[in-house]
């Protein structure tokens, strides 16, 4: 999968949201958390297209993106990717830090175990 700068990602989780949009749906959508010119999106934009991360359509003289590649997808990609890298494909030394900086929530301990919990019925 092509790398994806951080901007560009939060241009493809705007776009996300909802789709087709239009690149000024897209600029509505990010100057909710950011104030970004209109330009320096449209140049996001345009370089998620060329790394066909989007595409677009023209219509009644507007362009209208759609994302090529799935949220979920390229979640679970760069997850593996991180994990991979920082720590060595091991997934335990990534929740370890996680609970020794006291970041877990109770939510997520429950989360946790009942996926542990699935993963040892189904694979015994």
């Amino acid at each position: 999968m092509t790398e994806i700068s951080r901007a560009e990602f939060d241009v493809l989780n705007a776009l996300w949201e909802g789709y087709p949009a239009s690149a000024n749906d897209i600029i509505e959508r990010l100057n909710k958390q950011k104030d970004w010119h209109d330009k320096t999106v449209k140049t996001l934009l345009s370089r998620l297209v060329k790394k066909q991360a989007i595409k677009f359509e023209s219509k009644d003289r507007r362009y209208w993106y759609s994302p090529l590649i799935e949220r979920e997808s390229y979640v679970v990609n760069e997850s593996k990717s991180l994990i991979s890298r920082l720590f060595e494909g091991r997934v335990a030394p990534l929740v370890a830090g996680f609970a020794n900086d006291d970041a877990l929530s109770r939510q997520d301990i429950n989360e946790l175990k009942a996926l542990i919990e699935k993963w040892e019925k189904d694979n015994g």
